[in-house]
């Protein structure tokens, strides 16, 4: 005898075993379209703020748009960190990442989206840059890529920093944090 597995959703979830559904993204509650409440909710500071929320009948009655990934199959777009001991070549990864998207060349058979790419490398120098990279690359050069080796600290106005980069490159696919340590103590090499 088969028997059947009850599922709660129509569709795979976007975890390992599948992608969300790419049919009819056209309305989006981020676009207007339902009704989204807003609450005043006591913060436990003192302060009143407005919580927005949508009832569970007109969330499941949007239709929200997909994200491309980043590299079909592989990434996708979020917050990652990428965590080992001292010179596994981490830096190294990041770099050819970085290139592959910055290109829109496959990386490891996987498709690749073009796109500006920000890459923070707080532990090196433009010089020491540089020679990584004619090491990986050779004279080849990306466009789109763009190196840093100072930043603010994550309360220092970091964040105002990277909204401005995408504002000015409003086709950033990626941005790569080496290392988050260093944004912490303020970003100075």
């Amino acid at each position: 005898m088969i028997h059947e597995k009850e599922r709660t959703a129509l569709n795979p979830s976007v975890a390992a075993e599948g992608e969300q559904p790419l049919t009819n993204h056209n309305a989006s509650i981020a676009d207007g379209a339902g009704d989204v409440n807003t609450q005043t909710v006591n913060s436990g500071k003192g302060e009143k703020s407005k919580l927005k929320t949508v009832s569970m009948t007109d969330l499941s009655g949007q239709v929200y748009t997909s994200r491309l990934p980043i590299i079909g199959g592989l990434l996708y777009p979020g917050t990652y960190i990428l965590a080992g001991a001292s010179k596994l070549g981490k830096s190294f990864l990041m770099a050819q990442l970085a290139y592959h998207v910055s290109t829109g060349t496959d990386m490891w058979g996987f498709p690749v989206q073009r796109g500006s790419v920000l890459y923070l490398a707080l532990e090196d120098d433009f010089g020491r840059l540089q020679k990584r990279l004619y090491k990986m690359f050779g004279v080849e050069t990306a466009k789109n890529l763009y190196f840093g080796i100072e930043a603010s600290s994550l309360g220092d106005g970091l964040i105002d920093l990277l909204e401005g980069f995408v504002e000015d490159h409003p086709d950033t696919r990626l941005i790569i944090v080496d290392t988050l340590q260093k944004l912490k103590a303020g970003g100075q090499a």
